[in-house]
């Protein structure tokens, strides 16, 4: 319930009275309206949920969704480091895995953007790390900081991101997992092991954040552990859609959802073979790799089917799903 100001609208009350009595028929008409903007338009404010705020939808989106069974007590790092476009949609990202991971009890969840998680050693408390559309650089100082860095300061810069990168990879080729959300593909262009390991690299969106797309099973995935909630069924949303360029090759990738070609216009996309895929899993050394294009627009991280998606291929990654990769291993 709404309370109004008890002052304020004490002495509006009294106003109001003496003008219904003694003012003109315009003076009248002008109070009624003062009343109107007083009592109504504050409750509505107040009503109505913060315009950034997924928060109450995403934790409906949630709501019955269970993890599989964990096979020890995992530990995620969700890391959203941008040196390019930041996308506005991160922070409800970021308070979707914190609420699958508290609601679920399939991992925990720390969300922090501390270079020093990935330093040799510190980084191995966590089963898999999360790059929640991050873009270019990001073991690098942004670049207002480098332009202040003296020349000694840049090279010791230059070691800690080789020594991070290398970090990272030992990690994932050890045994550990790496998911990729929407713009960790937009990440590292300099780094071609990034490349290889996340299995492709932006290059465009013809099928922008309002453009209405449907997403498909790829054929034959209908019972994969990652997919099998959707049962063969599309995924149908606005939503912004990536195409990819080198190493991107679905010949060695294990797809699992794609733009359906049937239901979407795949002229606006410049690939020659015509794949567009959205979701897939893969193989880098020990270690496995899940990545999914979804993640531009905020409604994305409320959708129940793709919390879903994202909650299974989290898991797998951890090691806790056993799933067929028939490419990459």
């Amino acid at each position: 319930m709404y309370l109004r100001d008890q002052h304020c609208c004490g002495e509006l009350d009294e106003l109001y009275l003496y003008l219904l009595f003694k003012g003109s028929g315009l003076q009248i008409i002008c109070m009624r309206l003062l009343v109107f903007i007083c009592f109504l338009v504050p409750a509505i404010s107040i009503a109505a949920p913060s315009k950034g705020d997924w928060s109450q939808q995403v934790a409906e989106g949630l709501e019955g969704i269970s993890g599989f069974e964990s096979k020890q007590e995992r530990k995620l790092l969700v890391y959203s480091v941008t040196r390019g476009y930041r996308h506005k949609s991160i922070p409800t990202g970021l308070e979707a895995m914190r609420l699958m991971g508290e609601k679920t009890g399939a991992f925990k969840v720390v969300i922090s953007d501390d270079m020093a998680n990935f330093e040799p050693g510190t980084i191995d408390q966590f089963d898999a790390i999360c790059f929640l559309n991050t873009t270019k650089d990001v073991f690098k100082p942004a670049n207002k900081e480098w332009k202040k860095m003296t020349p000694p300061e840049k090279e010791r810069a230059r070691e800690k991101e080789l020594r991070l990168q290398k970090s990272l990879m030992d990690f994932l080729k050890g045994g550990k997992g790496f998911i990729g959300i929407h713009a960790a593909t937009d990440t590292y262009y300099s780094w071609s092991e990034y490349g290889e390991m996340i299995g492709g690299y932006f290059d465009g969106h013809p099928w922008n954040a309002g453009t209405p797309v449907s997403i498909m099973v790829e054929k034959g995935q209908e019972d994969h552990a990652c997919c099998a909630h959707l049962e063969g069924k599309n995924l149908n949303f606005k939503e912004e859609i990536y195409q990819f360029k080198a190493p991107y090759d679905p010949k060695k990738l294990h797809i699992l959802l794609k733009l359906d070609p049937e239901q979407t216009d795949l002229s606006k996309g410049k690939r020659p073979d015509e794949s567009y895929g959205v979701s897939w899993v893969k193989h880098h050394g020990k270690g496995r790799v899940f990545y999914s294009s979804l993640g531009h627009n905020d409604h994305i991280f409320a959708n129940p089917k793709v919390l879903e998606h994202y909650l299974r291929g989290i898991q797998w990654a951890l090691g806790d799903i056993e799933a067929e990769v028939k490419i990459g291993e």
